[in-house]
């Protein structure tokens, strides 16, 4: 059986990423596994009305690659997709992407010092080494909510959004007030008849300042790309002097008190609603949001805010705690996703430890970060599966700056750790388990004096409150860190 140097399981940012630097390094024998039909991963299956990035369009994009064609400082996801594809054409990217290729499970095998990836209705194929660019936000979370299935109308998840499912003239109920529903619920209250919002908490929204960029600026971007790079620069600085915030300093929270609320009680003059739509917990220590219709919106006349909540689902609607029915034509959940799954639902079988019994199972890695912490080097690597690498992988996540940048960071690192191999003629990498119990303790230490540890419960973390997908640091930090390829770290 033929042996590929380097399997890419995702074609989103990450993974073409990854084809991209790999390619320009001489590595030729890769396969980008895809299991939809096209790349773009996020930006391609996100597509509710309103579906835009929170980061500024300079930084949302490859260092390598500047776009002189954005039309504003923050993209839309149809501008982000054409960017994306751009990409795929320019880097002739296609010829190494399998489209609509489910992969099941990676297992390493031994014996063949490679990996073995098995895809739905294919032939297994093998790899040296495999770069896991699954990405974090694509497994909706739908409520365990009682009477789930009962309801009589149309339910869908925002990053799954029905566009067969019209809304003009419904009712309809949307659950969640997060990063999505910010985005959705301005667009629709417009053409719904009436719309049920259910809060259950409220959020830190700051202002958006997203002018469309005219005709002279998109001029000098395309014809004086130096100036893009320097805004891009600029930005980056101004989101890492607002990550002081993220890292504990009250000072930078204060700060961020103070434009939130102005932003607040400019938009809101009631003060009972401007006392619901207060959050109790530090700007950051959940996902900060940025908007100008979102407030507006709440106070249109066919726009209901509902705090209370949600025990049961009838057919007619929802059922709040204090026993009010709210009737619906379609619910949408605008719930998030389940980010500290990192690599479920893809199986990946890695090799026992030194001192496991004969007959002890194979280590599975979801099955492992169920049970014990995410631990890894960088996010990257893990103690226990040879040869295999992660982007966006566990405490890798941002809060104040754009992941293209981590991408990047963790891209350049694969690089090295190949070319170490290589020049040393040890086709096998192993993660030292020391190694990977100091750099884990390390991050932990680190996160309890950032604001997400601060006492709110968010998405960021897991059942017991212990944060697995944050970098508790500033992305100059990461870079440093993964500029060079230490040797002594592996096996």
């Amino acid at each position: 059986m033929t042996v590929i140097d380097v399997a890419i399981v995702g074609a989103g940012f990450g993974g073409l990423c990854a084809a991209i630097r790999l390619r320009q390094n001489g590595v030729d024998s890769i396969r980008v596994l895809e299991r939809s039909g096209e790349v773009g991963g996020t930006w391609r299956d996100n597509v509710y009305p309103g579906c835009a990035c929170d980061v500024p369009s300079h930084l949302y994009s490859f260092s390598f690659e500047p776009n002189p064609h954005w039309s504003r400082p923050y993209p839309q996801q149809q501008e982000i997709q054409d960017y994306i594809l751009a990409v795929t054409e320019k880097y002739q990217l296609r010829q190494y992407i399998a489209f609509n290729t489910m992969v099941q499970s990676l297992r390493w095998l031994p014996e063949a010092l490679c990996w073995e990836v098995s895809v739905e209705g294919q032939v297994p194929l093998r790899a040296r080494y495999v770069v896991l660019a699954t990405g974090p936000l694509n497994k909706p979370v739908i409520p365990d909510l009682p009477g789930v299935g009962d309801f009589a109308g149309p339910t869908f998840h925002s990053g799954l959004w029905r566009h067969d499912v019209a809304l003009a003239g419904k009712r309809v109920a949307v659950v969640g007030t997060g990063a999505s529903a910010i985005q959705f619920v301005p667009e629709i209250a417009g053409q719904a008849a009436h719309v049920a919002v259910f809060q259950r908490t409220a959020a830190w929204v700051m202002p958006r300042w997203d002018q469309p960029y005219g005709a002279v600026r998109r001029w000098i971007y395309r014809h004086l790309p130096g100036l893009q790079r320097l805004s891009r620069w600029r930005v980056y600085w101004f989101n890492e002097w607002i990550g002081m915030g993220f890292m504990g300093s009250k000072r930078m929270q204060g700060l961020l008190r103070k434009l939130s609320g102005h932003h607040l009680r400019s938009q809101v003059s009631d003060p009972a609603l401007q006392a619901v739509l207060t959050p109790d917990f530090n700007p950051g220590c959940k996902r900060l949001l940025i908007s100008n219709a979102w407030f507006p919106t709440l106070q249109r006349s066919n726009v209901q805010l509902v705090t209370d909540g949600i025990t049961r689902i009838v057919p007619q609607g929802l059922v709040s705690a204090d026993g009010t029915l709210y009737p619906c034509d379609v619910i949408i959940w605008g719930t998030g996703f389940k980010a500290t799954e990192f690599v479920a639902p893809l199986r990946v079988y890695g090799e026992p430890t030194a001192d496991a019994a004969l007959d002890a199972p194979v280590p599975e890695l979801a099955s492992l970060w169920r049970s014990t912490p995410a631990a890894t080097r960088l996010g990257i690597t893990v103690a226990g599966f040879p040869n295999l690498f992660m982007l966006v992988g566990p405490n890798t996540g941002l809060g104040h700056n754009s992941i293209i940048f981590m991408i990047e960071c963790q891209v350049h690192y694969i690089l090295k750790a190949l070319v170490s191999a290589k020049n040393r003629e040890q086709p096998v990498l192993r993660l030292r388990p020391d190694v990977q119990r100091d750099d884990y303790a390390l991050v932990q230490q680190k996160m309890r004096g950032t604001v997400w540890a601060s006492g709110c419960k968010s998405w960021y973390q897991h059942a017991d409150g212990h944060i697995d997908t944050l970098w508790p640091g500033y992305t100059w930090e990461y870079w440093l860190q993964t500029r060079r390829f230490q040797v002594a770290d592996y096996l």
